[in-house]
């Protein structure tokens, strides 16, 4: 398919955009801006949308063997949630609440669906991030678990060193706050699951009553050594090209680190149970920064200064790519994306070049 080098995603009141994902063979963009899940076409041509998500709608990944979207749902009351209900001015019910859910595609076929009546939504609890994010951090005693402050990436794929072609997973990234004053939180932490839970668990989510249908932890739980960001993973993206698991973030700010905007876990290398930096006597399984590049000035961690990414990277298993350029028409509140086509260049410091150059 001859795919054009920019889409645009047209103008939202509903919030600036967390995710996109591409479905190259029917020839669909799916976005989601916070609190819709909106489809178009390549030309960006609105064709149908999901509303009334109430809470953070972040980063998606298409499945095209189920034909399904599936996302990361926070329902909470911090300052994001706080911002969404003052946004919408519906309120959430009292307890802090998180969900992997499924869009089913083949039922996605008007504007404005709505997200509990119509059918469309399945919600999977997850009590992993909900202890992490509520419980005392077993070892320092601090607030969150690891810093865990919610959830955010999901991707589909292999399991971290199995055959490429080998069944897949999927894995949601906590999102891990930026904090300056610990050194417990250095971490990515991902978590691995079978896309069976939404068939075993998956039911219609009431957001203001929401239900803890789920399993009691996930199969896996990784590390990812990169330094302290702002939010963790905010885009998770398996390539099948390179078997990279791209990680888009906000940067940290700890002076000790570079603090990448992205990095790249080695997804044909298998993990490897090890102690884990700034957490004395606590091992884990920890994951393979990808060597792209020179890295950090110790060598150890590898990352790009790409600006974009945290908004929306979607792999087209060819090398290359489509990349989120948010932005915002500040006079009216409105959000929109513009989708470029880039391709992956690991002798490029930022990893990734424009196919074509888009005015």
């Amino acid at each position: 398919m001859n795919l054009p080098n920019h889409i645009f995603s047209g103008n939202w009141k509903e919030g600036h955009v967390q995710g996109i994902a591409v479905d190259t063979q029917r020839g669909f963009v799916y976005y989601s801006f916070t609190t819709i899940l909106l489809k178009t076409d390549l030309q960006g041509n609105p064709l149908a949308s999901v509303k009334n998500i109430i809470g953070h709608l972040g980063c998606i990944a298409f499945d095209k063997e189920a034909n399904r979207v599936y996302g990361s749902l926070e329902l909470k009351h911090d300052i994001i949630g706080r911002g969404i209900m003052e946004r919408t001015g519906i309120e959430l019910a009292e307890e802090d609440a998180f969900y992997l859910v499924s869009f089913d595609l083949s039922k996605l076929d008007r504007m404005e669906m709505d997200a509990e009546k119509d059918g469309i939504m399945q919600a999977v609890y997850v009590r992993d991030v909900v202890r992490d994010y509520s419980e005392k951090d077993d070892l320092t005693g601090l607030p969150g678990r690891y810093g865990c402050g919610g959830m955010d990436g999901v991707s589909i794929g292999p399991i971290f060193g199995a055959d490429a072609d080998s069944p897949r997973k999927l894995f949601l990234a906590e999102g891990i706050k930026k904090e300056l004053d610990r050194s417990d939180n250095d971490h990515q932490v991902l978590l691995q699951y079978d896309l069976s839970i939404f068939d075993t668990y998956g039911q219609p989510l009431t957001q203001l009553q929401p239900h803890h249908n789920g399993p009691e932890s996930c199969e896996e739980r990784y590390f990812f050594y990169t330094g302290n960001t702002n939010w963790g993973i905010q885009n998770l993206e398996y390539d099948p090209y390179t078997r990279y698991w791209f990680t888009a973030v906000y940067p940290g700010a700890k002076p000790e680190f570079e603090n990448f905007r992205m990095f790249a876990i080695d997804g044909a290398i298998p993990a490897k149970k090890a102690p884990l930096e700034g957490r004395p006597g606590e091992t884990g399984l920890l994951l393979t920064s990808a060597k792209i590049g020179e890295g950090q000035k110790d060598g150890r961690i590898y990352g790009s200064h790409l600006k974009w990414g945290s908004t929306g990277i979607a792999s087209l298993g060819n090398g290359e790519f489509y990349i989120s350029h948010h932005g915002m028409i500040k006079e009216q509140a409105l959000h929109f994306s513009n989708l470029k086509l880039y391709y992956f260049d690991p002798e490029h410091p930022e990893w990734f070049r424009k196919k074509y150059e888009v005015l």
